[in-house]
């Protein structure tokens, strides 16, 4: 037990609260609790008339003689053991500052489910499966005199002589007693593993016996860097199929090896499976894996194996950067640019930029990993700050798989027979690669970044399109079932048989995933297709699902939305196809362009990853778009060195730093008001022009109504964050006389601007 902090006989607690509430909290200490306080425990404390959660940080300074008499004192220490290492709050105290958010709320936001009320911790025993395994010379004639155990004897025998408990007791009634009976008659053996959730199966990691040149390289520079200790930030650029995850194994493994720990992020839960899948064919047990999709006792168990350094990995999504891993020594960050890493509501925090900065705070290793770096990360690697490695090839020298494009100008043309609808979405190029493909017995991915059937519905006679009532977005059209939604409040209703505004007749324009669907279905009715969107893959279990099918060849088409872009290996497929290329170009985001390319490059990089070699259609409307165009050529230097020059021009990160201030309200006017009130506050609070800060807006935001609510932004950008605390101090300040009906939002670093 760590030793009292205090020796006076009247002492105080400096405490963050878990209310979102600005500063830290003093508290008086009991003589009971003070030899059981230790940074980081969570403490239960009076607030208000509540008794709600705390987070002990440290001893106070005595308060002066008027005040301290009313000071409160703790109630009770809620754990013998800190809930939060002190790396963790470290990294939670600068995300407050940076972020500008309620220290008490970050801390609050990193604990598992069950953590996070005022209570004591319980324990979570690890979840096992069960399995029975029939012994050598088990004969199922010795038990005539026992139907019932001859009968369960037998179906484990019929199933290979190994089944889980749950399965056989589901196939034969009252197995579970019938499987101990034979336990003891040396007939059948039970075992026990650790059960984990969310793995693809057949998707394991078997350790090459020889790496490529580039991989062997970056290996041992970043063991290197390893060994070494200290903050050592690393950008490993690879190209799509270069074995960028072989790579983070092995340096993974060296960590294992030295008795240290590793934390490995990924952007999407859709990635999860597969990587856990590979970690724990290489590692065993030794791998947690935290994500929202987990059961709240799951989430809680691998957070608790973790902190007691049980289980030496962590690989997540973005809320792991919090996790508790003992004894840290490597961050890895797979797809680093990829825009899911940023939180978009409360905390609004970038698991990669928080991920360097726990390293930095930690003094040890980062990865940063990607085909595609964010120009944020290029520029850094470009200007010195994190080393660049490069992985130039793909593993076994495959090729990189063809790029073709299809001019859809050309190939989509409207014709008499789809004057009321739109031609059809697979143009004959595809229809026929897709044929092709098909009769080779090969895996075919078709990306489209849209949902639903028809994007949006148009009156042929008054041209209005059918909006949402409580957004400024267009409905969509699911033809599964014959229903209207819209995707940003999730209203739905029954398709109107016409116009609300005149009754026409309504066009289904704009395509989405489930059309493609349907049109691969009706062009190839042989072909067994699977659907990788948000719509059709509602919990993780049908994504674990689905994405094992198709690893192991049970599906023939995988059609998705940007879901099929992120880092899966299938190496059964040799053609993946765009269908659309120009769904984000004429979206009002400074980052659009590179998104493209982003999603783009990523989606061509599933295909040709086996024996085969691949190949990629691009359709667009707009092939010479930049971000299209550069695609095509395989020019991601050309991209971003173009990018880059733009962004400088105008001013734009990776150039300069920004802050979105966010207001929604149910009255319109006074959101606007609102939003003049901050803006005034912060131009008086600007620093000579020379400085280079720039006060954009009060406007409405691009999407002026969601859920009812009107939007409103304003934007702070200048060449650095310190640059921006004077505006944004005068806009908090200035928030004490914003109406409380008005939600404001203080956004640092915004990933979108929509």
């Amino acid at each position: 037990m760590t030793a009292s902090l205090f020796e006076h006989d009247e002492t105080f607690a400096a405490v963050a609260v878990g209310r979102p509430v600005r500063g830290e909290f003093t508290y008086l200490v009991p003589a009971r609790l003070a030899p059981t306080l230790v940074p980081g425990v969570r403490v239960k404390i009076p607030f208000g008339r509540s008794t709600i959660l705390g987070f002990y940080l440290g001893p106070a300074p005595t308060p002066a003689d008027d005040v301290r008499a009313k000071v409160k004192p703790l109630t009770e220490v809620l754990e013998a053991t800190p809930a939060l290492t002190s790396d963790v709050v470290e990294l939670c105290r600068f995300a407050a500052h940076h972020y500008r958010y309620p220290l008490g709320e970050v801390l609050r936001a990193t604990l598992p489910p069950g953590l996070s009320r005022p209570q004591a911790e319980r324990e979570v025993k690890p979840e096992v499966l069960h399995v029975a395994v029939a012994l050598e010379g088990a004969d199922p004639s010795t038990l005539r005199r026992a139907p019932a155990q001859q009968a369960a004897l037998s179906y484990l025998l019929a199933v290979g002589g190994r089944a889980n408990v749950d399965e056989v007791a589901h196939a034969i009634p009252g197995a579970r007693e019938h499987l101990r009976a034979l336990v003891k008659k040396n007939l059948v053996r039970l075992e026990t593993r650790a059960l984990v959730k969310g793995v693809v199966e057949g998707m394991g990691a078997a350790r090459p016996a020889k790496l490529t040149d580039e991989q062997a390289t970056a290996v041992r520079e970043l063991e290197a860097l390893l060994d070494a200790g200290g903050f050592a930030p690393v950008l490993l650029q690879g190209v799509t199929g270069s074995g960028k995850t072989e790579v983070y194994l092995r340096i993974v493994e060296r960590a294992l090896e030295a008795g240290r720990g590793a934390l490995v992020l990924v952007p999407e839960i859709a990635l999860t499976p597969q990587l856990v899948g590979r970690f724990r064919s290489r590692f065993g047990p030794r791998v947690a894996v935290l994500h929202s999709a987990l059961t709240d006792t799951e989430r809680l168990r691998a957070w608790q194996q973790l902190r007691r350094g049980e289980v030496k990995v962590a690989v997540g999504v973005r809320s792991a950067v919090w996790a508790p891993v003992a004894d840290l020594s490597v961050i890895v960050v797979d797809e680093e640019h990829d825009p899911s890493f940023k939180q978009d509501d409360k905390l609004r925090y970038h698991a990669r930029d928080l991920a360097v900065m726990r390293a930095r705070q930690r003094g040890c290793l980062v990865v940063l990993g990607s085909a595609t770096p964010s120009l944020e990360t290029l520029e850094n690697a470009r200007k010195g700050r994190y080393r660049l490695l490069r992985l130039t090839r793909r593993v076994d020298d495959r090729p990189m798989p063809a790029l073709h494009l299809v001019d859809l100008r050309v190939e989509r043309p409207r014709t008499e027979e789809t004057r009321d609808t739109e031609p059809p979405v697979l143009s004959p190029t595809l229809r026929q690669a897709i044929g092709e493909t098909l009769e080779k017995g090969q895996q075919v991915i078709l990306f489209l970044n849209r949902r639903g059937h028809a994007t949006f519905l148009t009156c042929e006679v008054c041209g209005q399109n059918l909006k949402c009532t409580e957004c400024d977005v267009c409905l969509t059209f699911y033809r599964a079932s014959n229903r209207v939604q819209c995707n940003y409040c999730g209203r739905a209703h029954p398709l109107p048989r016409g116009c609300p505004e005149c009754g026409g007749p309504l066009l289904q324009l704009g395509v989405g995933t489930e059309r493609i669907e349907a049109e691969v279905a009706e062009a190839f009715p042989a072909a067994r297709v699977g659907r990788l969107d948000r719509d059709a893959v509602t919990t993780n279990e049908r994504l674990t699902d689905l994405l094992s099918s198709f690893a192991r060849r049970e599906l023939d088409v995988l059609i998705g939305t940007q879901m099929v872009a992120k880092g899966h290996d299938f190496p059964g497929v040799t053609l993946v196809a765009v269908v659309l290329a120009d769904t984000a170009l004429s979206l009002p985001d400074f980052r659009a362009a590179e998104r493209t390319f982003h999603l783009l490059t990523q989606v061509a990089g599933r295909a040709g990853r086996g024996a085969d070699a691949g190949r990629v259609l691009v359709q667009t409307y707009n092939p010479e778009a930049l971000p299209i165009a550069a695609m095509l050529q395989n020019d991601f230097e050309g991209f971003s060195a173009r990018e880059l020059e733009r962004r400088r021009l105008l001013q734009w990160p990776p150039t300069a730093r920004l802050a979105a201030i966010r207001l929604e309200a149910t009255d319109a006017e006074r959101c606007a008001r609102a939003a003049r009130h901050l803006a005034e506050a912060a131009r008086r609070a600007m620093p000579p022009p020379s400085h280079g800060v720039r006060l954009l807006g009060p406007a409405p935001a691009p999407i002026t109504r969601i859920k009812g609510q009107t939007r409103w932004q304003l934007v702070v950008k200048g060449p650095t964050h310190a640059a921006l605390a004077g505006p944004l101090d005068a806009i908090e300040r200035a928030l004490a006389e914003v109406p409380s009906s008005v939600k404001v939002v203080i956004d640092v670093d915004p990933a979108a601007m929509l």
